[in-house]
């Protein structure tokens, strides 16, 4: 009787210290199938093919194939709901910009998720200043020729936008100016900065894709770049911070995420892994084709980034009394 009771109490902490164990060798042999990587955007677009580039180069390093899932919808909220609903296993992860995360928490009191509370930030990929263009005319020459056109016509300043990435920062650029403005509601940059050289808008402030060729093609002016730096793309152009305005410093970004509550040991590995794609001179050639400043740096460093944005974003929403339609 009491060799049996011994056999039960030896078979069951066995089979509780096999249950124990199990997770551990799960981590170990992470990853031992496909990762899916979820972008919130169509083929095609910037996030997409920063992903792409990417993440071929992490399947690489991982040694397991990653595939590209795009969930386009709500400005790639749905992708980031979409992840948060995952198992946190490590085997979903996502390249998720700056209007999905850090603008989104700052502008949707009713946002499904938290950027912080419920996702890892493993590195950012890249990150990059919005360009301030106006006329390609002999009237506005600089950026404080645009301000002094617009208070001195207030009937006829009007900007371009279409997120809530280029509202708020021409917001900011109108509190710290006192230029008035209105907005003008467009579908994406490329159709903003037609206007401008249409002459249906004033000025807009955008990304570089859409925006370089118009100014290299003397369409339309470039005043300055957001933030404390010149642009590579358009080393002539000053900055913001050249140009008296300082505190205009929005640049936008790109980076890796995966669920908070994925095993830390997963976590790093993924991280690792990102950063280390990050180094590889054919990914950060193939970022500074896109216009954009390759990153790479650790988590840590990015989380503050974009805590720090989401601030700032608020803050500026609140000031400017901004509303926007979820």
């Amino acid at each position: 009787m009491i060799g049996s009771r011994r056999a039960l109490v030896g078979a069951a902490l066995t089979t509780v210290a096999s249950l124990a164990a199990a997770p551990a060798w799960a981590q170990a042999d992470y990853p031992n199938r496909p990762i899916r990587l979820i972008v919130g955007f169509a083929a095609g677009g910037g996030n997409d093919l920063m992903a792409r580039l990417v993440g071929q180069r992490m399947s690489e390093i991982l040694g397991q194939n990653i595939i590209i899932e795009n969930k386009a919808g709500a400005g790639g909220r749905l992708a980031i709901d979409f992840v948060k609903g995952q198992p946190a296993d490590g085997y979903t992860v996502t390249v998720a910009a700056t209007g999905q995360m850090a603008i989104a928490a700052a502008i949707y009191p009713k946002l499904s998720y938290h950027p912080t509370r419920d996702f890892i930030p493993l590195t950012m990929i890249a990150s990059f200043p919005l360009i301030l263009a106006g006329p390609a005319n002999d009237t506005i020459k600089t950026v404080k020729d645009l301000v002094a056109y617009g208070k001195a016509n207030p009937d006829k300043s009007n900007y371009a936008t279409s997120s809530p990435a280029f509202t708020i920062t021409t917001e900011l650029f109108k509190l710290k100016t006192g230029m008035p403005a209105v907005a003008v509601p467009y579908k994406s940059s490329n159709e903003m900065m037609l206007s401008v050289a249409g002459g249906s808008t004033l000025f807009s402030i955008a990304d570089g894709p859409p925006t370089v060729p118009l100014v290299q093609g003397g369409k339309i002016r470039a005043l300055a770049v957001t933030g404390a730096e010149r642009s590579a793309e358009l080393p002539d152009v000053p900055s913001m911070a050249e140009a008296g305005y300082p505190e205009v410093d929005i640049g936008l970004w790109s980076g890796v995420f995966v669920s908070a509550n994925t095993p830390p040991a997963i976590a790093k590995k993924l991280e690792d892994a990102a950063r280390r794609a990050m180094t590889d001179e054919k990914v950060r050639e193939g970022l500074k084709k896109m216009a954009v400043n390759p990153g790479g740096g650790p988590g840590a460093e990015f989380r503050k980034r974009f805590e720090d944005d989401i601030k700032r974003f608020a803050e500026v929403v609140k000031a400017a009394n901004l509303k926007f339609e979820e």
